[in-house]
């Protein structure tokens, strides 16, 4: 939640609105995102180890798992970031 000097209705409601926006929208998105990215990952693996005698299976497979590990890399550093700016701002509580 974002902390001002002075709290007018004004400063409320933006303070409402962002709140919102993190608790509806941000995070659940965030959570959605490194689901479908561990879901690649382990299904590249499935592949690989399914499909190991056949290469062209296999080089599926392994690259499944390599967009799953930068998915994964990508969401994590985008949480990082977000909890960065987040304590600059004053922004902490949907953060914990």
């Amino acid at each position: 939640m974002i902390v001002f000097a002075a709290e007018g209705a004004h400063v409320t409601a933006a303070k409402g609105v962002l709140d919102k926006i993190e608790g509806v929208i941000l995070f659940p998105l965030m959570s959605l995102m490194m689901s479908v990215a561990l879901l690649m990952f382990l299904w590249g693996m499935y592949e690989y180890v399914l499909h190991a005698d056949e290469d062209e299976s296999r080089t599926q497979g392994k690259m499944h798992m390599l967009y799953g590990i930068i998915g994964l890399l990508i969401m994590i550093s985008a949480y990082g970031i977000l909890k960065i700016a987040a304590g600059t701002f004053g922004i902490t509580d949907g953060l914990i």
